[in-house]
């Protein structure tokens, strides 16, 4: 069988345009998620037990259900209740909430593996315990964890192709669109995957090198 890509010459712009809406779901995705991590995560450890076990239950029922299932609830199960979202709107939330569970875990994970010196250290010289985590302890932690930030990006990269199912333009959506004017199967499917690659490899190497950058300066 000889592939036939001379498709490309007229629909290059719908992956162009996919790619880019792509991005933006993953980086407000990743950005706003990471937030929300961060948020959950200082919940799990705190004083409070019913602040942990919410965060510990809102955690566990997030990772514990798949990505579609919340896409399909938030985009379409909220309008029983009167909430309407636009689908670029749901699939941000979406991404944002599955996001927020896992790297509230990282942050976590990240905040106990800082010495529990530092935390004496920094509350002996009269900070607030508040105040040792914001200045002290969370940003030698998320410096630690960079490449697990990093590598949950690229997770969301390509977990994004499930907003398709509701309508987002990115690159699996326009891949489809494409396939059904052309009626050419496969070709259009190999371009986005791709592409799909191009992205998540350079992005793996783009960290990699800025990984390395603060080992050096370290």
């Amino acid at each position: 069988m000889e592939l036939d890509f001379s498709f490309l010459s007229e629909y290059w712009p719908y992956y162009a345009n996919g790619a880019w809406m792509t991005l933006k779901l993953s980086f407000f995705g990743v950005l706003l998620g990471t937030v929300l991590g961060v948020v959950f995560a200082l919940l799990r450890i705190s004083g409070f037990w019913l602040l942990r076990f919410l965060a510990s239950a809102y955690i566990e029922v997030i990772r514990g259900t798949p990505m579609l299932v919340q896409i399909v609830i938030i985009y379409y199960g909220l309008s029983d209740f009167g909430i309407n979202l636009p689908a670029f709107t749901a699939g941000v939330l979406a991404l944002t909430i599955n996001s927020s569970a896992y790297m509230a875990e990282v942050f976590r994970a990240g905040i106990a593996a800082i010495d529990k010196g530092q935390m004496e250290a920094a509350r002996s010289l009269g900070l607030s315990r508040g105040q040792a985590l914001r200045y002290v302890v969370i940003p030698q932690a998320f410096r630690n964890m960079l490449p697990a930030i990093g590598n949950e990006f690229i997770i969301i990269i390509k977990d994004s192709s499930l907003v398709s199912t509701i309508g987002i333009a990115e690159i699996l959506y326009n891949a489809q669109v494409i396939r059904g004017a052309t009626y050419i199967p496969l070709e259009p499917l190999l371009v986005a995957a791709a592409i799909y690659f191009v992205m998540t490899f350079t992005l793996s190497k783009l960290l990699g090198a800025l990984e390395r950058k603060l080992n050096t300066n370290d």
